[in-house]
């Protein structure tokens, strides 16, 4: 392993749990963690998946690896996570699970689903990192991170809950580095633009944007998994907020020019405007 490998394993080891690891961002993180010489626990829903990472992990990079298939949206999601990594030493935490499956209007479904979504994507979290971060607080070191979205930067239709809890991601992760940044622990909102992952190729593909969730074609203008990645753990000791990609970080200026409700507008119209688009494809010529 390289000095550079052996910092970050002495730093952020010897384990690292990474919620939603099954596939896309999740599965990404678990395998750069691994090749830093992390051992790592993946959680995520489907069972089949986890054990297909966790395999690939080890055959790659011979660090120990647990699977725990866990229902976030769920009650009893922490004492499933709590009991898997009883006895740990667990130095960091990578929550990525929180995608919006649906991208629909507020109501067109029960409400039962946007406040699982809460339940999965601001009390699990909450309830992780502080069950996690007070054993790293009392050995001085470890780091958190959490991946949010720039759909929490302002409100828009079709995310009435998505961009809800993706905003409690974004100052959660914020005010947990205002706490912890000065006893070792680094902590770091990730704000994900667009990104090619299994989750919005279903989206897209039932909205009729690409031919199916399989379609190999690359999408235009979205980050990679790899480029996620790879932006998060530079940027690791950069907290307290890293904006992936360059397009999101000049989106992010250009909402800070404008007050909320300007930019809340600014985004009403122009999602109007690509949908006039895509309904009529001559008015693009």
């Amino acid at each position: 392993m390289s000095a550079e490998g052996t910092a970050f394993a002495d730093h952020y080891g010897p384990w690292a749990i990474i919620a939603g690891a099954s596939d896309g961002v999740g599965s990404a993180f678990a395998h750069a963690v691994a090749e830093r010489g992390l051992n790592v626990v993946l959680l995520a829903r489907r069972q089949a998946l986890l054990d297909e990472v966790a395999e690939a992990i080890r055959h790659k990079t011979g660090v120990e690896t647990r699977t725990a298939a866990v229902d976030l949206s769920l009650p009893d999601a922490m004492a499933k996570i709590a009991s898997a990594t009883d006895g740990l030493d667990v130095g960091m935490v990578i929550y990525c699970a929180g995608a919006d499956p649906l991208y629909e209007p507020f109501l067109n479904h029960p409400v039962d689903i946007p406040v699982a979504m809460i339940q999965r994507n601001c009390v699990v979290p909450m309830r992780m990192f502080h069950h996690f971060a007070q054993p790293m607080v009392e050995r001085g070191r470890g780091g958190l991170m959490l991946l949010s979205s720039g759909a929490g930067l302002r409100g828009g239709a079709n995310m009435v809950g998505y961009a809800a809890t993706k905003a409690f991601d974004i100052v959660m992760a914020e005010s947990l580095w205002a706490e912890l940044e000065s006893r070792g622990v680094d902590v770091l909102s990730l704000v994900l633009g667009g990104t090619d992952t299994p989750s919005l190729r279903r989206v897209l593909a039932r909205h009729g944007q690409i031919a199916g969730e399989d379609d190999p074609v690359p999408i235009p203008g979205i980050a990679t998994p790899e480029q996620v990645v790879q932006e998060g753990l530079a940027n690791l000791t950069n907290g307290p907020t890293w904006l992936v990609s360059e397009e999101q970080r000049e989106h992010a200026r250009q909402l800070g020019t404008m007050t909320r409700s300007e930019a809340v507008r600014a985004m009403q119209e122009r999602a109007a405007a690509l949908m006039a688009t895509e309904h009529n494809p001559e008015a693009s010529s």
